[in-house]
């Protein structure tokens, strides 16, 4: 038996405390993966529970159909559970009306943004999702595929601009550096190139604020959801995995209406910057290092490879005397407690979170993760040793064949890191990650 709205449930398991077949839809989520589940959702669905009731979610899968086969015969139900060494906890989340596949129903999609109670048009498309070239504009080519977000948001909203209906909050939760500023101006490329009648009313009526999120979410596996199953007493093919912590800084910049996210966690700041960067150098920064670091050292889950004593000191450094240094920090933001609470967190045995997950897309991840902290330090002439470390890991992971090289560049990769001298071959102003700064 599967998840459904009729399953009684254990006590033991929270569930949407609102009515679901009355909440309209209200955002519609493209690329709605196991992050997404974890994170934004079940903020709305906090929200939804709390009294902000029409912010029904439409996720859309851009080319697999394996989430909308997960979740639509559950009637969009899924579970998510926290897992950590004080124990386990599980909720059943609401907020999921339907999930359309964009390769099997493009007009669906387009339909879905365009309708009239659709405010918010929200994004988890990873970092290669956004189909930008080597020097950081659009690919426009890529961008005109069948599978490309800027095809659907852009039919979109040329169909709302023709109706006479509002502009659309369109809102990056990728790790992007400056995410919303980054969509925004990808967005007006796109338009500038397929609608340019629409130019003018985007940037009028439209906004792209910038966010932070983190939580960590490992891919969901066959132990999970039978863990899950026993628990719940149904199956739930949707379920997800995750810690505890949880965080969502948000730029307080909305075209529209929107949920009270604020009221169940979220933070509505003026400037996201500083959470992000602490984000993207302190916390992707060292989970990338440890994935190549940990993988050539033979460990396989995060875990492992913070207990190694031979590792964990080169990512404390890496957090504590690389990236915090580079970040102008908020006012009330403590770097020196998040690198703390991120070693706490890496080290949590009850999530297995697969180096192998997080060493996908190196040079998708890399630029943002590791260039700028690189860049800092090359400017005061110092070097960081940490960094160069992962480095030379993900030149070894890229050389050595023992794992798979899953990158939008994998063909180039593999045949600049096989060649001489790797490493010029990899960075510099003709190589495959441009930077100001080029090791020696």
């Amino acid at each position: 038996m599967r998840l459904s709205p009729e399953t009684v449930l254990p006590a033991s398991v929270g569930r949407p405390t609102y009515a679901r077949s009355a909440p309209a839809v209200g955002i519609v989520h493209i690329g709605i993966g196991a992050f997404h589940r974890a994170h934004q959702a079940a903020y709305t669905d906090d929200a939804m529970g709390a009294g902000d009731r029409d912010w029904g979610i439409v996720g859309v899968s851009l080319r697999s159909g394996d989430v909308a086969a997960q979740l639509n015969p559950q009637g969009g139900l899924y579970t998510v559970a926290t897992r950590s060494v004080a124990g386990s906890s599980s909720r059943v989340i609401g907020a999921v009306q339907q999930v359309l596949v964009a390769s099997e129903d493009p007009q669906a999609v387009v339909d879905a943004i365009a309708a009239p109670a659709t405010h918010i048009v929200s994004f988890t498309v990873t970092e290669k999702g956004y189909l930008r070239a080597a020097d950081g504009s659009l690919d426009l080519d890529a961008a005109k595929g069948p599978s490309s977000l800027y095809r659907f948001v852009g039919a979109a909203l040329a169909t709302r601009y023709t109706a006479g209906l509002s502009g659309l909050t369109l809102l990056s939760c990728d790790n992007l550096a400056n995410n919303g500023a980054v969509l925004r101006r990808l967005m007006r490329e796109y338009l500038a190139s397929e609608h340019p009648d629409l130019t003018r009313w985007f940037d009028a009526a439209c906004r792209c604020p910038a966010t932070m999120i983190d939580r960590i979410v490992p891919a969901t596996t066959e132990t999970d959801r039978a863990a899950i199953e026993a628990e719940l007493g149904v199956r739930d093919e949707g379920a997800v995995v995750t810690e505890g912590f949880s965080q969502w800084v948000i730029e307080d910049d909305f075209a529209g209406p929107r949920p009270r996210w604020e009221a169940v966690g979220a933070e509505l700041v003026a400037d996201v910057a500083p959470y992000e960067t602490a984000k993207l150098r302190m916390l992707n920064g060292a989970h990338s290092a440890l994935a190549y670091i940990g993988l050539g050292a033979g460990h396989e889950f995060v875990h492992q490879a913070i207990a190694d004593p031979a590792i964990r000191p080169v990512i404390e450094t890496l957090m504590r005397c690389e990236a915090a240094p580079t970040i102008d920090a908020a006012p009330g933001q403590d770097l020196t407690a998040y690198a703390d609470a991120l070693l706490e967190r890496f080290a949590n045995p009850a999530l297995h979170h697969r180096l192998i997950q997080i060493a996908m897309d190196g040079s998708q991840k890399i630029p943002q993760r590791w260039l700028e902290t690189l860049a800092w330090h090359q400017r005061r002439g110092r070097r960081c040793p940490s960094l160069e470390a992962a480095i030379d890991a993900w030149i070894a992971f890229l050389q050595d064949g023992r794992h798979p090289i899953d990158d939008p560049l994998a063909d180039r990769l593999r045949t600049a890191a096989a060649g001489p001298g790797p490493r010029l071959s990899l960075f510099g102003p003709n190589g495959l990650l441009p930077s100001e700064w080029t090791p020696d």
